[in-house]
């Protein structure tokens, strides 16, 4: 949950849809990708979406965990990017890394070593993580928790000034 100092931000299943093929359109004039690498989970929906949308056939995976909830911890590499991903990126192939959100940059830090010559695309980002991207859609405050669509239901929600309806 939110603290009081914090901001939300849900999205729904719809709107990560349409913003995740806006950044597809983003992406279109970039030339034609070899690869897309999704950063699991959170990146997993858009690189799908995006890579249907630009037609790239070879799909990765690298899975990274820097969060426990909401509580953003140490980095851990769960799942590394195959060797013919790598070796592709080596010998001069367009990779391109996909996640949902960039925050403080610490996952893309460690995702942007593995692949230093890929682009790397989110669909939001916050301020302290921006610069490890090079592609986003929508830029959200640092103290701003985006509350995702696999991450929610549908409940009641009290209005903003705290009143009652």
């Amino acid at each position: 949950m939110t603290t009081a100092n914090q901001k939300s931000f849900p999205v729904t299943w719809d709107q990560f849809h349409r913003d995740s093929r806006a950044l597809a359109w983003r992406l279109t004039g970039l030339g034609g990708f070899d690869a897309v690498v999704a950063i699991a989970r959170g990146g997993l929906v858009p690189a799908a979406i995006v890579a249907r949308e630009l037609n790239i056939r070879t799909v990765e995976t690298v899975a990274v965990k820097s969060y426990d909830h909401q509580n953003q911890g140490g980095i851990a590499v769960l799942k590394q990017i195959s060797p013919p991903i790598l070796d592709m990126a080596r010998n001069g192939g367009k990779v391109l890394i996909v996640d949902d959100l960039v925050d403080t940059g610490a996952t893309a830090r460690v995702v942007r070593d593995m692949l230093p010559g890929a682009h790397f695309a989110t669909v939001y980002a916050k301020p302290k993580g921006r610069e490890m991207v090079d592609t986003f859609i929508t830029e959200v405050s640092q103290d701003t928790w985006i509350f995702f669509p696999w991450d929610l239901d549908v409940a009641y929600v009290a209005p903003i000034s705290g009143g009652t309806d």
